[in-house]
């Protein structure tokens, strides 16, 4: 098969691979610079970005708002002018100033996702960033080009799909991810395109979607290719490169986990998600993990409530501490079994 540059208005990635933005500190300036680097485009995840910053604990937001102008920064400098793009969560407290941050970095894409993004065309204004949503079904799909082109006179740059083997949060319940094969997903996701395609056609935009979840070879892409996306977003399988910012034992917990370790938790802010049972996640079924001041991160956490802080679970996953964290993973985490380069994963998706 043919694989051909993905091309986000002016933005053209010679690989058509998005790196997955993964939180807290998983792909940072390192991991995304590399696989910008390489051709194809690196995604910052602006969770708790600033969480190796001295005040973090005393002032969050500010440690994120100055990280995300840092790491941008540091990517650049890997990517040898390759294109650099942030992740951030519709669900993120002060999430209108963490956009506005990026694009004051000079970003080249954001992508947004856990939530509809709706007011996201109006946080970018005339700014060169790109954006594009994250959704998971035709509806979705559907509110928010109805609602950009009503109120902005704006359609997305390009669509990201993300599926049900997706890692971390997931936009599916959790009786639709204990039943994954009769969701028969691949027919939304042929829907989602044909949407996205009428509307482009319509408003005279070119509109590429992206496909995420699961994919982790470029067999897994080549069927999407052929159901008529641009390219796919794959975060699992770089987390086991050299160049991914995460701690080595949180690599290691990727290259030791067997399929059956990889389960499907429910996350303390509300949403289902895909994780590494470990004794951290026996621990939170059994009770409440007691956790200190709150650390402003998602808007639909009550601290009074939560059985575990989530920012704390995630810091210990990226700094190591892997036995107290909360290890996501996408479905396919267990086919790691080595440490492998960026550059090498890069060649195997290039045309």
């Amino acid at each position: 098969m043919e694989i051909k540059p993905l091309v986000i208005g002016d933005l053209v990635a010679k690989v058509p691979v998005i790196q997955g933005g993964m939180g807290v500190g998983i792909s940072l300036s390192g991991l995304a610079g590399a696989v910008a680097a390489e051709g194809g485009i690196g995604i910052i995840s602006t969770a708790q970005i600033g969480y190796r910053e001295p005040d973090f604990d005393s002032n969050p937001i500010a440690c994120n708002l100055r990280a995300i102008k840092t790491e941008i920064e540091k990517a650049r400098e890997i990517a040898k002018g390759g294109i650099i793009g942030v992740n951030i969560m519709v669900a993120t407290q002060k999430y209108e100033e963490y956009v506005k941050a990026a694009v004051a970095a000079g970003v080249d894409i954001i992508i947004s996702g856990a939530g509809l993004p709706m007011n996201l065309p109006g946080l970018v204004e005339n700014a060169k960033t790109k954006i594009a949503p994250i959704v998971s079904s035709v509806k979705s799909v559907q509110v928010i080009m109805k609602y950009w082109l009503k109120k902005y006179n704006k359609l997305p740059d390009a669509v990201v799909i993300e599926g049900p083997l997706a890692g971390g949060h997931l936009g599916f319940s959790k009786e639709q991810l204990d039943d994954i094969e009769n969701l028969d997903y691949d027919e939304e996701v042929k829907h989602i395109i044909q949407t996205v395609n009428e509307n482009g056609e319509k408003y005279q935009k070119s509109i590429p979607v992206i496909m995420a979840g699961g994919i982790y070879t470029r067999e897994d892409m080549e069927p999407y290719l052929a159901m008529g996306a641009s390219g796919v977003q794959m975060a699992t399988r770089f987390v086991t490169t050299y160049e991914c910012d995460a701690d080595e034992a949180y690599k290691q917990s990727y290259i030791d986990a067997d399929k059956e370790d990889i389960v499907i938790v429910k996350s303390p802010v509300g949403m289902p998600g895909r994780a590494i049972l470990n004794s951290f996640m026996k621990k939170a079924k059994e009770g409440r993990i007691p956790h200190g001041r709150c650390h402003t991160c998602i808007s639909t956490c009550k601290p009074a409530e939560t059985p575990y802080c989530i920012t704390d679970a995630l810091v210990n996953a990226a700094k190591g501490n892997v036995e107290d964290a909360l290890l996501f993973c996408g479905a396919n985490a267990y086919r790691a079994t080595k440490l492998e380069h960026v550059k090498d994963i890069m060649d195997e998706f290039r045309g």
